[in-house]
């Protein structure tokens, strides 16, 4: 037989194989004649590398080291879902979608929400090129390597998949797997790992793809995005990932009504503990992609789907003693700590307290015991008191009023819950907490630093505050602990780098308080360097989009501080940037200056993502919902009644597809 015939005939029987036992769970060879076949591929290809492939399933045991995670921009952004907990909630969330589209049928499609490590896997030509994890949404860590290795990751999809498109899903852990991983540590005398979730998330960061691929990761398929897919539903696009190849729970129900998607609801609440995996709640889908699109969504989340949580599981142990903890806006943090108990998998030890008033509210005592429970929250807290089980001499809680760390007096301003340590230069958690947000993932991102180092360079007195990093030196750092010669180049050369780094995310970077990274992007598009936003009053912020008065007062507060300004001074003469960089135009005229357009329905000549572009290269302004603001409204095929009535009402100019063409070329 023809030696590549014989490979390619092995690989893909191999990956049949490997589909009916990691997909289908039907297994029609055994272990051992499955080990038998992969070794004769493993001699055939070693006799023949000319015949390589990257996708055999010879390399699914992984090997390949990756130092640094790229990170890539997602291609189409990964939205969070907004959260339910209650049927109330889905039912004003009904109304909503109803009132968006208008009077028209709307089904649902209901799957359960596992909890795991998201990921978006591209596919072009049906073969896995590029997996990469959620990040902030729009842009995330290549961990493809670590992703080939999960065996019910198809590496080739098989049908009538289209050219490109991104799959999503959820990387879990099952508990059977957990079990054994964690029975093997426990014999080696090694501590075990504390949830599936958290132990899943962090194998797609390990170095070493074969450590990957000895972990029992699965891959459970949910959604997918890309231009012109061939499939009309959400339904119809689960059982379609289904028949390339993906592993796809076939748990998901399509619901006509609410009633339906409460019966989902009701059923798996009982009988999610007989999963293999964690799950912790529904996903509720508008099932027709047409009426998705219509919906859009809002700047975090799409309008159109919504997590129902289950509710959550509680458990009652003894409050040993509370604590505070010291953040880097000088807040302060109550923290009970607890007997370890068992809750929702994992092992509890601490909670919060959140602050003085929730402390009085329950009356919670050292030596309580307590009710426990973890919500929508990742922190647990306690919801409760057993004061049945309070002992005799229990006192009641005096709330500290110095500062744990540094021993100022506490502040607590008009308004607010939390007390803070006013001492905000010389307090060493703040000045450590907020050196650390700034060489933060999200913000600075300086490699070869993490919080750990920030703590020992403050505690050595090598740095005070972020300037400082500047002119740290090679030789100055060597003596740290765990700190060796190739470490510390990658510090500095970590900190060099920084230098680089966006003004948007310096902005952030900067702690300023209740500015996110939301609102410094906002800020550094509306002032476009550090001079101007410097200058600015607390009326012109507050005319910003979407500034309010308490992120306007902070912003100019932050501003009036002296050493604030000779942070600033020097970062600037450091070569940190504090100007924003205009990316590359592809305006073409400014025709539609002033212009703000709504684009709906469906379009035969251009995406609808195509005709917004078209629309802001010729200067105009896209909007999300009609409002007396818009002045055109482009309009498809299947446009939302509702939104064909609003605009008729505010007598709005409506555009069809070929109306907007005219218009353009005129």
């Amino acid at each position: 037989m023809d030696v590549l015939k014989q490979i390619t005939d092995l690989r893909e029987e191999l990956n049949q194989h490997n589909y009916n036992y990691y997909v289908l769970d039907q297994p029609i060879i055994s272990d051992f004649d499955f080990d038998q076949k992969l070794k004769q591929l493993e001699q055939l290809e070693q006799q023949h590398p000319q015949y390589f492939d990257e996708n055999s399933p010879t390399l699914r045991v992984g090997g390949v080291i990756t130092k640094n995670f790229e990170t890539v921009p997602h291609i189409y952004r990964m939205y969070s879902l907004d959260n339910s907990y209650s049927k109330e909630d889905l039912l004003d969330w009904e109304k909503r979608v109803q009132k968006g589209l208008g009077d028209v049928e709307v089904s649902y499609t209901c799957e359960l929400k596992y909890d795991g490590a998201s990921i978006s896997i591209t596919y072009e030509n049906g073969v896995l090129k590029r997996a990469l994890t959620r990040g902030d949404g729009f842009q995330g860590d290549d961990v493809t390597n670590n992703i080939k290795t999960i065996k019910s990751v198809p590496i080739r999809l098989k049908g009538d998949f289209p050219p490109k498109f991104d799959i999503r899903g959820e990387i879990i852990l099952p508990f059977k797997g957990f079990e054994k991983m964690n029975q093997d540590l426990i014999e080696i005398g090694e501590a075990p790992y504390s949830n599936p979730r958290n132990t899943a998330s962090g194998s797609l960061k390990l170095q070493d793809s074969a450590e990957v691929a000895r972990r029992p990761l699965e891959c459970l398929l949910y959604a997918i995005v890309g231009d012109q897919l061939p499939f009309a539903t959400q339904f119809e696009a689960l059982e379609k990932a289904r028949s390339w190849g993906f592993k796809v729970p076939p748990i998901a129900k399509l619901a006509m009504n609410m009633e339906s998607v409460f019966e989902f609801i009701d059923y798996w609440d009982q009988h999610r503990q007989d999963l293999p995996y964690e799950t912790d709640g529904v996903v509720v889908k508008v099932n027709s992609i047409d009426h998705q699109q219509e919906l859009g969504y809002t700047s975090k989340s799409p309008r159109w789907a919504i997590a129902y949580k289950f509710k959550t599981e509680q458990a009652e142990t003894v409050l040993k003693n509370i604590t505070y903890q010291v953040g880097r806006t000088g807040a302060i943090t109550p923290v009970a700590n607890l007997e370890a108990v068992q809750l929702a998998g994992t092992t509890v030890r601490r909670a919060s307290l959140h602050n003085a008033d929730q402390i009085e509210k329950l009356d919670i005592r050292e030596g309580d015991s307590v009710y426990v429970e973890k919500g929508g929250e990742i922190i647990p807290k306690i919801v409760g008191v057993n004061f049945e089980l309070r002992p005799a001499d229990s006192q009641p809680t005096i709330y500290i009023d110095h500062c744990p760390e540094c021993q100022t007096k506490l502040v607590r301003k008009e308004g607010e819950v939390q007390h803070y340590c006013p001492n905000f230069y010389g307090c060493p958690p703040q000045i450590i907490g907020r050196i650390q947000h700034y060489i933060s993932r999200k913000a600075m991102d300086i490699e070869g630093l993490g919080g750990e180092t920030v703590a020992l360079l403050v505690n050595n007195r090598l740095i005070e505050n972020y300037a400082d990093l500047y002119e740290l030196q090679k030789e100055a750092v060597l003596p740290l602990e765990r700190m060796a010669e190739k470490s510390a180049d990658n510090l500095i050369k970590g900190i060099e780098k920084s230098k680089e780094v966006p003004f948007e995310r310096v902005l952030y970077a900067l702690g300023i308080r209740y500015v996110g990274e939301t609102v410094a992007k906002k800020l550094a598009l509306h002032y476009k360097n550090i001079d101007a936003l410097s200058r600015a009053t607390l009326m012109d912020l507050i005319l910003v989009d979407e500034i309010g008065e308490k992120i306007a007062q902070s912003v100019v507060d932050f501003f009036e501080n002296q050493e604030n300004k000779i942070l600033i001074n020097r970062l600037k003469d450091f070569g940190v940037q504090f100007e924003l960089v205009e990316k590359e135009s592809t305006a073409i005229s400014d025709r539609f200056a002033g212009q703000v357009f709504v684009v709906s329905g469906v379009f035969e000549q251009f995406s609808r993502e195509d005709l917004k572009q078209l629309i802001e290269d010729h200067g105009g302004k896209i909007g999300s919902s009609i409002s007396a603001k818009t002045n055109y409204v482009v309009a498809g095929d299947k446009m939302g009644p509702a939104k064909l009535e609003k605009a008729n009402k505010l007598k709005i100019t409506i555009l069809s597809e070929q109306d907007f063409i005219d218009l353009i070329q005129q």
